[in-house]
């Protein structure tokens, strides 16, 4: 097992992988910015360095201070969590040529599943199913092309960022005559924030689901998947809740899709933690991308199955072989999480600020994820998300009752959050009824604009 491992994040995921890392007797740096060093991990960790100011592109998305603290500290590893470098090819890189192990996928893997395009047409060698799209990049100077592709899709389709993700980079067109524009608006756009201007396009289905699968490879050809979660509400293509297993979906249709993304694991050689996303519509899943990391809804799928997959990512990174097989995978009950963001409940708008208050719910099958207490000063520099209510019932029914007694226990002074609109969520009549397309809760909040009705 590893010895040491520098946790390259912040937050709750930084104070989730410090845990995991205790409990298996590795010792632990927090590295973090100027604004973080009265973050809950930093007391906890063994060491903590100080690796820039505030700003992200000064601290956390600083690969060379990083590696850098790895070296001073005597490090064997580091864990990226989510977000800032995880999906970074070049840092994971730079991290192994500097004698570490990055904990996640080998570099090539990290590029490959990053280019949407490439990862498209690997999956489809691999057997993956596939929305219907172009199929390579939009030629950049031929607009008749992308309109003979337009037509041969079938209106409406959406423009995507090849280098997108995490719902940015994207662009609904509705007729031929919405076309033009949208693509090259993308490319301006995916140039901006991706440093790359190829944009592709795919077939725009109106009433999917997002289902993920959540997988587990050693890199050393064994591979299992844990089932997937229902990622269906959002807001502006982010997650707001999500639940395992997803209602409605069959035993059957589970393990159909669950053995697809092994055999893409094994065909493309991954190691460590990964999610497939799927589109679900009319019992059909359509593959859109590869998150080569560990997700934020990861405690959905560790309560119904009762494996712990940072320990897993861990384990893994040291060189060991998977210790579980596919039949080892046992789904138990329901699970639902929650994402508590400081933010106005109506505007959106994020609340840093002080929390004078805090008290964090508890009893059977409840679980707090955060990094918040009393007297914690949230800085204005970083994601809105302070933490994820997760709770674990023997039924879907359960598990929404459980979940509206833990919301109305969960206090956080100080700061607005969106605490009310969770709680809207799990007394809504068609999320209760379970099953609703990635656009529900928009149409909800829209609905409830539109009548004056606010929730701060």
């Amino acid at each position: 097992m590893l010895e040491k491992v520098v946790i390259a994040n912040r937050g709750e995921i930084a104070l989730r992988i410090l845990r995991a890392c205790h409990a298996l007797g590795i010792k632990t740096v927090a590295v973090h910015s100027v604004a973080d060093r009265n973050l809950k991990h930093v007391a906890m960790s063994d060491e903590a360095l100080c690796i820039g100011p505030a700003p992200p592109r000064e601290s956390y998305l600083n690969g060379p201070a990083i590696i850098a603290a790895a070296e001073v500290t005597d490090a064997d590893a580091i864990h990226p969590g989510y977000g800032f470098l995880s999906e970074n090819a070049d840092f994971a890189e730079q991290v192994e040529q500097s004698g570490f192990v990055f904990i996640g996928p080998r570099a090539e893997t990290i590029r490959l599943m990053g280019d949407k395009v490439e990862a498209i047409r690997a999956m489809k060698d691999a057997g993956v199913p596939c929305v219907p799209g172009s199929g390579g990049p939009l030629p950049p100077e031929d607009m008749d092309a992308c309109r003979r592709c337009g037509r041969e899709i079938g209106y409406p389709v959406i423009i995507k960022a090849a280098g997108g993700g995490g719902g940015r980079g994207m662009r609904v067109v509705r007729t031929e005559a919405e076309l033009e524009a949208a693509v090259q608006l993308t490319r301006s756009e995916a140039q901006a924030a991706f440093g790359n201007p190829e944009v592709y396009m795919e077939k725009f289905l109106e009433n999917p689901r997002h289902i993920e699968i959540q997988v587990l490879a050693d890199g050393q050809g064994r591979a299992i998947h844990l089932g997937e979660r229902d990622c269906s509400m959002q807001r502006r293509h982010q997650k707001v809740v999500e639940e395992s297993p997803a209602p409605g979906l069959s035993e059957q249709q589970r393990q159909a899709v669950g053995r697809v993304c092994v055999e893409a694991c094994l065909r493309i050689g991954y190691r460590g933690a990964g999610t497939f996303e799927f589109l679900y519509q009319d019992g059909q899943f359509y593959f859109i991308e590869m998150n080569t990391r560990i997700q934020v809804e990861h405690p959905v799928t560790e309560f119904v199955t009762g494996i712990d997959l940072v320990r897993e990512q861990l384990a893994i990174a040291a060189g060991e072989p998977l210790r579980l097989q596919q039949s080892d995978v046992v789904l138990r009950g329901h699970a639902i999480e929650c994402r508590i963001n400081a933010e106005d409940p109506d505007s959106f708008m994020p609340s840093p600020g002080c929390v004078s208050n805090f008290h964090a719910p508890g009893g059977p099958g409840v679980r707090m994820d955060t990094h918040l207490y009393a007297g914690y000063r949230i800085p204005p520099n970083y994601d809105s998300m302070i933490g994820k209510l997760i709770v674990h019932g023997e039924d879907r029914a359960a598990a929404l009752s459980r979940m509206r007694v833990a919301l109305g226990e969960l206090i956080v002074e100080g700061v607005k959050t969106n605490i009310p609109l969770q709680q809207r969520i799990m007394g809504d009549a068609g999320f209760v009824r379970g099953g609703q397309n990635i656009h529900y809760l928009e149409k909800r909040i829209a609905e409830r604009k539109d009548k004056g009705i606010k929730l701060g």
